[in-house]
């Protein structure tokens, strides 16, 4: 049982660290959600050109969605007719980063990182759409402009603010609490389990290394939060601070969901130019960390997991952890209530399966795809069993267009 105590100190010892920087990440990624207009996303990106694509990644650089969330959000803005380039920018650049996660980053893995991390996205990005541009420049976006005249009213300051706590403290806390939590875990298990210098193994071939690093990270799910904890576990057995860095890129930019969507809506063409590109600007910004920069920027001794046990900070770090663990809870209690709202609806409505669906931002876009048909009066979407139930006239061939219209597959009715 000791070993179990010693892995549940170092997963606290982590939390404890990051508590104080999640909670004001959360925040700041709600007054992002809420007080920015998305229609300013759709208006600088339609052009085939280096601007677009510029736009395109610094509007995604800050936005808090995960490498799932981000495709409903990017297929949209590609249907109203941003060009494949800025797409593909957008794509890369938003899971990489975040606000939340480059605040979580300067807690566990400094300063250098934390500036970093959001300078590579910007690079990657950049070449990635500009590299796209070039090589799609003949295809064209199908512009697909939906209705929708169910008007939202203006809401008052007090509200804006409600709104912001909700988005920030609940519906983030749904999208990256599981994820954030099985990054903690495995980061105890790394430090654990795997020996100190275990990556000296591969000796100086460090390309090797972030070669298997693409292989596990591309394929898997992983937010840019939550894969922090992993990398820093990583690096204190031994791994270099630019395979780090990899991990960090490829993780939370790419799964196999995420990479199916692109195929299917914006063609093969671009998918390869969309994985090429990213797996060649994490590996150039890998090699440049571990080759040209002072080794010292990236001595992660310097935020050891298990700290100093005293202090007024440290008793704060200590009820944000609590306040973080609580929403944590209310967040698994709101996600199950939700669920047990829509099965008591079921009767009423008409239930459609709905795959590709993975946090709150997909539940949101297919929410607003389908309510924008004239004909459907309310939607409730079960985010778990990838369900939404509709009520209204609409006819199944309507529906379908509308989701797959944003990168989801239609399975019918159940």
């Amino acid at each position: 049982m000791e070993f179990i105590k010693e892995i549940a100190l170092v997963i606290f010892s982590i939390f404890n660290e990051m508590s104080v920087y999640l909670l004001l990440g959360f925040l700041f990624a709600g007054i992002l959600h809420v007080l920015v207009p998305q229609q300013l996303f759709s208006k600088y990106l339609s052009k085939n050109s280096w601007s677009s694509v510029l736009y395109a990644t610094l509007f995604g650089i800050p936005l808090p969605l995960c490498s799932c969330g981000v495709i409903p959000t990017g297929m949209a803005l590609y249907r109203e007719g941003a060009s494949k380039g800025s797409v593909v920018a957008f794509l890369i650049a938003t899971p990489q980063t975040g606000v939340d996660s480059i605040i979580a980053t300067y807690s566990l893995l400094g300063l250098p990182f934390a500036v970093i991390r959001p300078i590579v996205a910007l690079c990657t990005a950049m070449f990635a759409g500009l590299t796209t541009n070039i090589f799609t420049h003949e295809e064209n976006s199908v512009t697909i402009k939906q209705e929708n005249n169910k008007k939202q009213g203006t809401l008052t300051f007090a509200q804006k603010i409600k709104m912001v706590f909700r988005y920030g403290y609940v519906e983030m806390m749904e999208d990256i609490g599981k994820m954030l939590m099985f990054g903690l875990i495995v980061a105890g298990l790394i430090s654990y389990f795997v020996p100190d210098n275990f990556f000296m193994i591969f000796g100086n071939n460090t390309i090797l290394t972030m070669l298997l690093v693409l292989i596990v990270a591309i394929p898997m799910y992983v937010c840019a939060t939550g894969s922090i904890p992993i990398a820093i576990a990583l690096m204190m057995k031994g791994m270099s601070p630019g395979t780090a860095l990899v991990l960090l890129m490829a993780g939370p930019a790419a799964n196999i969901a995420s990479m199916l969507v692109i195929g299917k809506v914006l063609g093969k063409k671009t998918f390869a130019l969309y994985l090429t590109t990213l797996v060649i600007g994490a590996i150039t910004s890998g090699l440049i960390i571990d080759n040209f920069l002072p080794a010292a920027w990236f001595d992660v001794s310097n935020f050891a997991m298990v700290g100093h046990h005293s202090g007024h900070f440290y008793n704060f770090k200590i009820i944000c952890s609590i306040i973080l663990l609580a929403l944590f809870v209310n967040s698994i209690i709101q996600k199950k209530n939700k669920e047990n709202l829509m099965q008591s609806t079921s009767n009423k409505t008409i239930a459609f399966k709905i795959d590709g669906m993975n946090c709150n931002h997909c539940k949101n876009n297919v929410t607003k795809a389908i309510s924008a048909l004239k004909s459907v009066k309310t939607v409730n979407v079960n985010l778990s069993e990838g369900i939404a139930y509709v009520e209204g006239d609409a006819s199944d061939a309507e529906i379908k267009t509308a989701v797959e219209a944003i990168g989801f597959e239609f399975k019918g009715r159940i």
